[in-house]
């Protein structure tokens, strides 16, 4: 160890009188700074107007995507560039030594080759430590500046930029033992690193190809690290690199002492390739990587209630098997080429359960009759054929219409990616959806995950009275909320199933979440209003949500509940809405039917409700009943009688059977009934969780987030799955307009100034000796 420690303090000494050293160093700490200081100067301003800015350390030192006019990062950012500043330190190592004639000193001196190298690597880890310990300066503005910053993320992150560089290093060593020109040496270093960093763009369609150039890349490794999830598979990877390169370069080294065959020669290269790939390999093993979330919030891990989802489902296998149609858009997303960054997405599940088996299988088909109107007179073989042709597809392993019928029943999926889970023999669909995520997050992907080891929750739309559809698109229709198979907030994906029944030819399900009875506009038969009266009275779930002028038809549905719609229309003044359109807040028992709404009750969020009628609680001992929604007592009061909206501002007419006062809207009552607790929810309305109002942007409320909260109430908080995590600390920039402008002083010029000086000042001292 002492001829090592030696070999690398004069390879240091070397190193640090060569001004190449010095200027590199102030060149990357320069690229950062007009990083960093531009996006503080920017958030500084920001902050004026929007006092809380959430994740500043993330912002500033390891986001990986552009937030506006911020740039990334500074740690993500420079990692593309890295292999630059390399190259040009490492080129002399060892083309110095043969070059000038001085390593067969070397090969004649009594000491080893393995340690020659090892110490001219140990120096180029000291000098990369001098590199990190300047980035290291960054962080005095995280630590100064951002009001409890997360030290442990960009710790991991010069971490992981510290093995980029020390790969970086043995790989520069051993190219300049190739070859006796430092220049070359320089040159082939470059070309090296390019290829590794630039390779696994690559080949992305072929399978081998694909796997083989990723494998190879080694900036996409710390990418995934610097956004805080440090894992001992990549670090071992970097480890294996560097050392395969070391080995690389003994081999060499021991070989120009000595001729040997050729196949000898490239025996050695081969035994230590070999034994770094199979380091490599056996540590990739999901069940042998170990992680480390350093983020505060654990934004890389999935949430505990995920967690307990998949702990739940045992040493049982699931088997994820993602169906990609070459005839839709969404093939795009799941072709060949992009398989390697969709399959990523599944590493969160497998940290947890390490089997989970996925499987892409890509046919082509097509079941929307338009789709053969506009393509008259071609078979779908020939569309897919040219389809094929224009996206340069290989078709090859695609099964056709015949053939993915008789695998899966992809009917109701619109043709498009669709994953099927199956656990156990149960199965269920996880859907991509039409926004700008398209992937199924961390609630979809959770609920599932769940609905396969539960039962998952019915919730059933009654038909009769012309009621409103779960089917349908139109504005006073429910699908949106209830059952968009590519909407991501819709029930039916986040754990729900969806159903309809006619009580007039069928009997209701007993093992349901709920009923719901929306806005029916005839009377119901003495029949169904028996069956539902039924079900009420053996403790079934109910919704029920009428409309001001339907009072004769829902409140003989409301005669067991002790519930009554009042007479008459809520209206609420207002200088810019008409004054049919009613917002009443959340009243205090919303947050006992769900902790979530607690924000909402305190910071008297709304819900818009355009035509509504007042509730009344006629307080019989049956039910507990409390208010979910209040109305405002100074702007909304019950009009009695015709009037209409669109003429002059209406007023409040005593004479006319007004009412003054705070009414509630949506009423919550509970009983304790057979050894359960039944649960009905009253509303006065039945459009705010009409497809209309789910999609109201003219005014800030909440609609869909308590029409979620409340089937979620119905099914006991089964669904959907808790997604709740710590919130971001570091929300605060500590720093003024003057405070920027010294860091720009400081960051600009004095430091950078420091280290030309320095450099100056040794190298001088170096001339005069």
């Amino acid at each position: 160890m002492k001829k090592i420690v030696q070999i690398a303090r004069l390879e240091l000494s070397l190193l640090f009188y060569s001004p190449i050293a010095w200027l590199l160093i102030m060149i990357l700490f320069l690229q950062m700074s007009f990083d960093l200081i531009p996006a503080i100067d920017e958030i500084q301003h920001i902050q004026q107007y929007i006092p809380a800015f959430s994740f500043l350390t993330d912002k500033f030192f390891t986001i990986s995507i552009k937030v506006g006019n911020l740039p990334y990062g500074i740690f993500f950012g420079i990692l593309s560039s890295l292999y630059l500043y390399t190259p040009l330190v490492t080129m002399g190592m060892i083309s110095r030594e043969t070059s000038s004639g001085t390593i067969k000193l070397l090969y004649s001196s009594p000491v080893k080759l393995s340690q020659i190298v090892y110490g001219k690597f140990l120096a180029m880890l000291v000098y990369n430590l001098v590199i990190i310990a300047l980035m290291g300066l960054f962080l005095i503005v995280g630590i100064l500046f951002i009001e409890n910053f997360d030290y442990p993320h960009p710790l991991v992150a010069l971490l992981v930029t510290f093995l980029l560089l020390s790969t970086y290093a043995a790989i520069g060593i051993f190219m300049s033992s190739l070859t006796t020109y430092q220049v070359v040496a320089a040159i082939c270093t470059f070309a090296l690193l390019a290829f590794m960093n630039y390779i696994g763009n690559f080949g992305q369609s072929l399978d081998f190809v694909r796997d083989l150039t990723y494998s190879l890349s080694m900036p996409s490794r710390a990418e995934r690290m610097v956004a805080g999830l440090l894992n001992s598979r990549d670090v071992i990877y970097y480890l294996v690199v560097a050392g395969i390169f070391l080995g690389f370069t003994i081999v060499k080294l021991q070989l120009g002492r000595v001729s040997k065959p050729f196949l000898y020669h490239a025996g050695r290269y081969l035994l230590v390739l070999i034994i770094g790939l199979s380091v490599a390999y056996l540590s990739s093993r999901q069940p042998a990587i170990v992680y480390y979330d350093a983020t505060y919030t654990k934004v890389n891990t999935i949430v505990p209630a995920t967690q307990e989802i998949l702990k739940a489902m045992g040493e049982e296998p699931l088997e994820v098997t993602a169906y990609v149609n070459g005839l839709h858009g969404s093939y795009s997303f799941a072709a060949p080429a992009g398989r390697i960054p969709a399959t990523a997405r599944w590493e969160p599940y497998l940290r947890f359960k390490s089997n989970i088996n996925l499987k892409w299988v890509y046919y082509y088909d097509y079941r929307d009759p338009q789709f053969y109107i506009l393509n008259q007179g071609k078979s779908l073989k020939t569309l897919f054929s040219e389809r094929a042709k224009a996206f340069e597809m290989d078709t090859a392993g695609f099964l056709n219409p015949q053939e993915i019928r008789k695998q899966v029943d992809l009917r109701g999926e619109n043709d498009r990616l669709v994953f099927q889970l199956k656990y156990k023999g149960k199965t269920t669909f996880l859907r991509t959806f039409d926004d700008a995520t398209f992937w199924p997050g961390e609630p979809e992907v959770a609920a599932a995950m769940k609905r396969l080891i539960v039962t998952p929750p019915k919730v059933v739309f009654a038909t009769d009275g012309y009621q409103r559809s779960m089917d349908k698109l139109g504005d006073r229709d429910y699908k949106m909320l209830a059952n968009n198979k590519f909407g991501r907030s819709s029930m039916i994906n986040i754990g729900f199933d969806i159903d309809s029944v006619s009580l007039e030819n069928s009997e209701i399900p007993s093992d349901i979440a709920t009923l719901v009875i929306g806005d029916p506009r005839v009377q119901f038969s003495p029949a169904a209003k028996a069956k539902l009266q039924k079900y009420i009275a053996d403790g079934g779930n109910l919704l029920m949500a009428g409309e001001p002028g339907k009072q004769s038809i829902v409140n003989p549905l409301l005669d067991s509940l002790g519930v009554k719609m009042l007479e008459g229309t809520l209206v609420q003044s207002s200088t810019d809405f008409s004054y049919g359109l009613v917002t009443p807040t959340f009243a205090a028992a919303a947050v006992t039917m769900a902790a979530d709404l607690e924000k909402a009750y305190k910071e008297k969020a709304k819900i818009a409700m355009p035509g509504a009628a007042a509730l009344s609680d006629q307080h019989i001992e049956a039910f507990q009943v409390q208010p979910l929604l209040m109305t405002n007592e100074k702007i909304a009061w019950i009009k009695n009688g015709q009037f209409v909206l669109d003429s002059a501002a209406l007023m409040f007419d005593a004479k006319s059977g007004d009412q003054k006062g705070a009414f509630p809207t949506a009423l919550m009552l509970t009983r304790k009934l057979k050894n359960k607790e039944q649960r009905i929810i009253v509303a006065g309305d039945a459009d705010f969780f009409s497809n209309k109002e789910l999609t109201r942007s003219n005014i800030e409320v909440l609609n869909g987030t308590f029409g979620i909260s409340f089937f979620s109430w119905f099914a006991h908080q089964e669904f959907p799955v808790n997604m709740s995590r710590s919130e971001s600390r570091d929300n605060k920039l500590l720093l003024t307009k003057t405070g920027v402008g010294t860091l720009e002083i400081l960051y600009y010029g004095l430091i950078p100034g420091t280290i030309l000086l320095f450099g100056m000042v040794l190298l001088i001292r170096r001339k005069r000796k």
